[in-house]
């Protein structure tokens, strides 16, 4: 009997080996999944920040090229003027 009580001993250590291995796995899983976690806030948080900036930056670049197209006007209305003048003095 205490063959068979030694072989049924020897399977409940295996049993309680492979639970801690599981155990151990499941701590390191969950340790990485926390980590991953943190790196997905940060990378959204730095997603919001470009996407802030590149909103910021169109609309500068709005914003200039309504200036520049100003401008253009003006010297177009100043040379179309210039133009009138000229022709009538001559």
């Amino acid at each position: 009997m205490t063959l068979g009580n030694d072989r049924i001993k020897k399977k409940f250590d295996d049993i309680d080996d492979k639970i801690d291995l599981m155990i151990e796995c499941c701590q390191s899983l969950q340790s990485e999944n926390k980590a991953l976690l943190l790196k997905i806030e940060t990378l959204k948080a730095d997603l919001d920040g470009k996407t802030t900036a590149e909103t910021n930056s169109s609309e500068q670049e709005a914003i200039i090229q309504s200036k520049i197209e100003g401008l253009f006007l003006k010297l177009d209305t100043f040379s179309t003027a210039l133009n009138r003048t000229e022709s009538s003095s001559l």
